[in-house]
């Protein structure tokens, strides 16, 4: 099994980055923290890896800090939850939020992730409170700056879209987003755009 990937990053989009490792190109799927705090195409990259076997498919699942990648196995522990809910519900809260909405069964706060209703809320509560002592207190992972704002925008909508979002709507909760001074910066967007989007 792969549980570790250096290379150079190919390419990176929301929920995805290519990998080249010793010439082979590994497509990687990671969530929205993750994304956010990748170097620039071309830069070298190590990525913590899950990988999951089926018997179609074999998938890989990247995360930049094994805090993130113990919660995501975690969250694929829960019956109901796959490994794209996990890297949905991983991108919809940060890291440290998603832990204290879990330990303090905040389940109002865990049903705004898309994909997630009341009751895979109320099994990752009462499957995981007492599972998550070993992550102790999660730093939070700076979000890369801006390099344009348009095509940063532009990340934001199409990140919305993969995690089931209607284009419209998408566009719109951006534009909200921005309306109400959130930093341009990819993760505070995208999680303020995630918050209207409902």
């Amino acid at each position: 099994m792969i549980a570790y990937l250096r290379g150079t990053v190919l390419e990176k989009h929301p929920n995805q980055v290519i990998v080249d490792a010793g010439g082979v190109g590994y497509d990687v799927t990671i969530p929205i923290s993750t994304y956010s705090a990748l170097p620039a195409e071309g830069a070298e990259v190590r990525l913590r890896i899950h990988t999951h076997v089926r018997e179609d498919a074999l998938s890989l699942f990247g995360f930049l800090t094994s805090e993130e990648k113990l919660l995501f196995e975690k969250l694929i522990d829960v019956s109901g939850i796959g490994p794209k809910l996990a890297v949905t519900v991983l991108s919809g809260l940060a890291t440290a939020d998603l832990i204290a909405a879990i330990r303090q069964g905040q389940v109002e706060f865990l049903v705004r992730i898309p994909g997630v209703g009341k009751k895979t809320a109320e099994r990752m509560v009462l499957e995981l409170r007492d599972k998550l002592d070993v992550l102790g207190p999660v730093p939070a992972v700076a979000a890369a700056p801006a390099s344009s704002f348009s095509a940063l925008e532009q990340d934001v909508v199409s990140a919305l879209v993969n995690l089931g979002c209607a284009r419209p709507a998408a566009e719109a909760s951006v534009r909200k987003a921005k309306a109400a001074g959130v930093p341009v910066e990819f993760e505070p967007l995208f999680r303020k755009a995630l918050e209207l989007v409902r």
